[in-house]
């Protein structure tokens, strides 16, 4: 189904449940603005700014963001760190093998303990798996240097639970030495289309300059584009920065199946936050001024804890909230994020925080001047 919205194109709401429709959700993006490689620089993308009420879009540079953005706004950012969590292997029978690994299956009592991802001494993780064949339980994986890993059971959403003959430290020094960046599967560099190889560059730019937490299996992309002297250069225009914790993993990437959105779900995402910048977002809140979440994984953060202990507070969790159209943002004022893949709950996030047809009119517009999309892509600030 082709996009319904074009540039010149008054879109209109045809009926409420068209809010609900998957393919309501859907655009057309020609490949070629698809970024396969970060800029240069990295605050030189392009910003697209967009009134969320009005639907008014002005275009600049990511370096100029201090010029939209308010005197005393405090930038919430993700620290998370994503680490190599992709992995080439072999099959006894020598056919090939690749996996994501998502999460120890351990997590959440490690999480509940205050354990960090290189910290979980679980042996056993959740991972997705690419195969000619169907896994099962008991097969097993040879890789690099000496790892192996076996599978020993199926969960929900094509998750696969894998142990291996490391854990700990030990399998993420492993994975941190021979592990591959877990690039998205639309960035294709190799000679076929199931290859993702990366590149030297990937090591540093597959990371935010705020990355410090290691956990996340995806990047939150929409902290690619600050450096350090441009956040210097907003602290000095009196724009302050806070930071929460969230390790991205499946729930961010993996795509909607369902024709009704309301029937998706979401697994939920391990977050944390010090009590610092607990009480420096509750200051701000207190003082009218405006919470810009850098990224949608620090809005359904800061939502999950608004929404669960009525106020941003310090501690860890899991962020389980599934924000859809008619959703009251209670936290977020103003939203910087990338441009999405069609059908995903990352674009329905940032439809409920504005108007979809809104939404869909700038993504329109972001096409016909021919930004670039998704991880290594350009971004759009609304507010």
């Amino acid at each position: 189904m082709r996009c319904k919205c074009r540039p010149d194109e008054n879109i209109e709401e045809e009926e409420p449940q068209l809010l609900f429709r998957k393919d309501a959700y859907h655009y057309v993006l020609p490949s070629h603005l698809i970024a396969q490689h970060p800029l240069p620089k990295r605050d030189e993308s392009r910003l697209m700014v967009l009134g969320r009420e009005s639907g008014a879009i002005q275009h600049a540079s990511f370096k100029d963001l201090r010029d939209y953005l308010r005197e005393g706004d405090l930038l919430v950012v993700n620290e998370s760190r994503v680490f190599p969590a992709r992995l080439i292997g072999r099959k006894p029978s020598g056919g090939r093998v690749d996996l994501l690994l998502l999460q120890p299956c351990n997590a959440e009592e490690a999480s509940a303990a205050g354990q960090q991802a290189d910290e979980v001494q679980g042996r056993e993780w959740e991972c997705l798996i690419q195969a000619s064949r169907r896994p099962k339980p008991g097969q097993e994986f040879g890789f690099e240097h000496g790892l192996q890993g076996e599978v020993t059971g199926h969960s929900d959403g094509g998750v696969w639970r894998v142990r291996f003959n490391m854990e700990g430290r030990e399998l993420m020094a492993h994975l941190e030495r021979y592990g591959r960046v877990p690039l998205p599967p639309y960035i294709r560099r190799g000679r076929t289309s199931r290859e993702r190889e990366e590149t030297p560059e990937d090591r540093d730019r597959y990371q935010t300059v705020f990355a410090r937490k290691v956990g996340s299996v995806a990047a939150p992309t929409a902290g690619f584009h600050f450096t350090e002297s441009l956040c210097e250069s907003l602290e000095r225009r009196g724009i302050s920065f806070g930071r929460i914790t969230l390790h991205v993993g499946q729930a961010t990437f993996l795509p909607i199946r369902t024709g009704d959105i309301r029937r998706h779900r979401i697994r939920p995402e391990r977050f944390s936050v010090e009590e610092a910048d607990a009480e420096r977002m509750r200051k701000a809140r207190r003082e009218g001024r405006r919470l810009v979440a850098v990224g949608t994984t620090v809005a359904r953060c800061l939502e999950s804890l608004v929404a669960e202990r009525g106020r941003v507070e310090a501690g860890q969790g899991w962020a389980g909230l599934y924000i859809l159209p008619g959703h009251r943002f209670q936290a977020v004022d103003a939203l910087i994020t990338n441009f999405h893949l069609p059908e995903t709950s990352l674009l329905v996030l940032v439809c409920a925080f504005a108007q979809r047809e809104i939404v869909l009119r700038a993504y329109a517009e972001a096409i016909r001047r021919e930004y670039r999309f998704f991880s290594y892509g350009d971004c759009m600030l609304v507010q």
